[in-house]
């Protein structure tokens, strides 16, 4: 499937100056894919091996079921992933996402309350960190998954600065 380089594409409003949207790197979806693989095959085994226990050999077979999940999720993942993009405008930023039901948050910047990088195990294991934005209205907080840690720390480090800038005006 798609698994290309980060994706940068410049989205216009018609006069030459709309947002920049920046796509997520191609190590989330291969991180989400594993996981796919890893849970869903340990769920075979799991069943396999528990209806031949109980059941017997015959019926093990049946554990194969979850596997067939494997094809579909590896589609839905891979338009999940293209889905999410964001851009730093002048006053806010940028989140979109969905396949089916679109969402687009917008953050403005003196909003902002706190600005986190988040790695778990698993993402550290594949070099991955997420952004997470805390603004008083917790209806408005977003988080920008499977970043690089560079990255992840650079859009942390410029909205910080950026929100410190315009709530000093509020």
């Amino acid at each position: 499937m798609d698994t290309g380089s980060m994706k940068t594409t410049g989205i216009t409003d018609g006069t030459g100056d709309g947002p920049v949207w920046i796509g997520l790197p191609p190590g989330l979806l291969r991180m989400r894919r594993l996981m796919l693989v890893w849970w869903l095959g340990l769920l075979a085994l799991a069943v396999g091996l528990l209806l031949g226990w109980l059941v017997g050999p015959v019926w093990a077979a049946f554990a194969l079921l979850p596997l067939v999940g494997v094809p579909w999720g590896w589609v839905l993942l891979g338009r999940n992933w293209r889905s999410w993009r964001y851009a730093e405008r002048a006053d806010d930023l940028l989140i979109s996402r969905g396949v089916l039901w679109r969402e687009e948050t917008v953050v403005p910047y003196g909003r902002m309350q706190l600005v986190e990088v988040t790695s778990g195990p698993v993402e550290r294991h594949f070099g991955l960190a997420s952004v997470q934005l805390h603004t008083a209205a917790a209806a408005t907080d977003a988080c920008i998954p499977g970043l690089d840690p560079a990255e992840a720390e650079r859009l942390r480090d410029r909205l910080t600065e950026l929100g410190e800038a315009r709530s000093a005006g509020l």
